[in-house]
Formats: structure tokens, C-alpha cells, sequence
């Protein structure tokens, strides 16, 4: 069952721009599991494609459908911030719930020198924060709509593709759709065919390419949004299943580095 969960923290002290890089974050996600299971912990750090999790960039406030992936400044103590982790194992959650059920907000985590609080966790939809939430496989396919042609996305942290040796920044349906498959047949054990993406045509597109940089590495990728329409002779069992894929990109990501925040999606009404 994949789990979207909202983790709701306060630093203690300020958080320096230099450990809220994805590359940071990730690791304070793997002290954590660590921190129930050291082997999985292990495990996780070690896995190389279609990795169970994804995480979001930090945020600050309370503006979850304007999302910021690079920070310039130190983010001061005691500002709210807020931390998606999504979780595709159902064992991966259910190893993880010592975790959510013994939170305590007294335990500090740490960003760099900065101490950091969980100070609730949110597993359900909630109307001011749709990023998190949950459903089995199973009932994502079973109410993904098998008449609704039209597919739209929108990229809130930069999404980018590999092909052959190189990064691509271009979403097409084959990179969109191919990223989510290969990870919905992975985890969900209702394997859709590769041929139903042929399906697909891009309908309209508002897109424009962002660069994230640290200390190490350059990393460009695509944000705005991109919609998809369902066209030829799509029998309604293919369009339930394209449809399952794009419900299925909340919890999923879409594209490289989701684990480090990168490729955060979501379908729009």
C-alpha cells in the first residue's frame, strides 16, 4: 500500500542552506529507518533502481502547491516546516510504525548542527496539505476512472529522465509514463503491459527547465505542467490502467532522484 506521510517539524536552531540539499535529506531519512532497523536502513542505502521511498525537499509555511527545492538562506529556529516521506513497500511502512506510533517531540534529529523536532505526522488527505494520504494498490485500480481521457500533470520539483549515459529534461510520455510503470509493477503485484503508454499523446504543455546545483553536481530538470490525452483505440481496460498510473504518481514521483526530492508530481482535477 503506498503511503504518502507528512512529517511536521521545527528546528531547534537555524538550518544552513548547505544541509538542505537532497543529498542531506535523504541521509536524515535513512538515520531514521536506522533508527527502528538498522538493516533496513542498510538495505534502503544500498538499493540502486526503483527505490522503495521518495522523499520532498524541506518546506517552510503552509503552501504545499508552491514548493521550493533550493534554499539561499538559513531557514531560522522554530519556523514550521514541513517534510514529505512516501513509502511504495507495504513492509517498508509496516517495519517503519514503531516510528510513527513512539514519535516523540522531545527527540532531536539532526540537519548539520541544527536540531530538528517531528512534531506530528499526517497519513491521511487533508484539505490544506494534498500531499499526503494513502490507498492500497488494489483500490487505486479499482476506482482509477475507466472513461476519463485526459491525463494532467504538474512537475513541483524539478523532473528529469535518464537516457543512455545522460540526463533528459524532456517529459515525454515514454520518460512519464515509463518511470511510473516500471515502478507500479515493482511494488503493486497487478502488472500492467509496456504497450498501453503507445496510447498516449501530449495535449498541452506549460513547462520550463530549472537547474539545482550543490557543492558536487549539476541537475537540470523540467517543472510546470504537462497534460496527456488517451487517443486511438484504448479499450477501457487500458484507459483504467493509464488512469491508475496517474493517480498512482502522488506516491510514486516521477523521473531521477526522487529519493533526494527531485520529480515531486501530481495529477490535477
Amino acid at each position: 500500500m503506498p503511503h504518502s506521510l507528512i512529517l511536521n517539524l521545527q528546528a531547534r536552531s537555524p538550518i544552513q542552506p548547505g544541509y538542505l540539499t537532497g543529498k542531506h535529506l535523504h541521509a536524515l531519512f535513512l538515520t531514521l529507518v536506522s533508527s527502528v532497523d538498522y538493516e533496513l536502513g542498510d538495505r534502503l542505502h544500498a538499493q540502486t533502481a526503483n527505490k522503495a521511498f521518495a522523499l520532498s525537499p524541506l518546506q517552510k509555511g503552509d503552501r504545499p502547491d508552491c514548493l521550493q527545492w533550493q534554499h539561499s538562506r538559513p531557514i531560522p529556529a522554530e519556523t514550521p516546516c514541513w517534510w514529505r516521506i512516501s513509502l511504495l513497500d507495504d513492509q517498508l511502512f509496516g517495519n517503519l510504525s514503531r516510528l510513527w506510533l513512539n514519535l516523540n517531540p522531545q527527540h532531536s534529529w539532526h540537519l548539520g548542527a541544527a536540531d530538528l523536532h517531528i512534531t506530528s505526522i499526517l497519513g491521511t488527505p487533508q484539505s490544506t496539505q494534498p500531499w499526503a494520504g494513502f490507498a492500497p494498490y488494489q483500490q487505486l485500480y479499482e476506482t482509477a476512472s475507466r472513461e476519463e481521457p485526459q491525463i494532467h500533470f504538474r512537475f513541483f520539483t524539478p523532473t528529469a529522465f535518464r537516457q543512455g549515459t545522460f540526463d533528459s529534461a524532456l517529459p515525454s510520455r515514454e520518460n512519464v509514463f515509463g518511470s511510473l510503470l516500471r515502478r507500479w509493477n515493482e511494488y503493486s503485484n497487478i502488472p500492467f503491459p509496456e504497450s498501453i503508454i503507445e496510447h498516449l499523446f501530449p495535449s498541452y504543455f506549460d513547462i520550463r527547465t530549472e537547474l539545482v546545483k550543490d557543492a558536487r553536481s549539476k541537475f537540470i530538470g523540467c517543472v510546470g505542467n504537462l497534460s496527456f490525452r488517451i487517443m486511438g483505440a484504448a479499450d477501457t481496460e487500458t484507459i483504467r490502467q493509464l488512469n491508475t498510473l496517474a493517480d498512482f504518481a502522488l506516491y510514486a514521483g516521477v523521473g531521477r532522484k526522487t529519493p533526494m526530492g527531485m520529480g515531486m508530481t501530481r495529477r490535477l482535477a
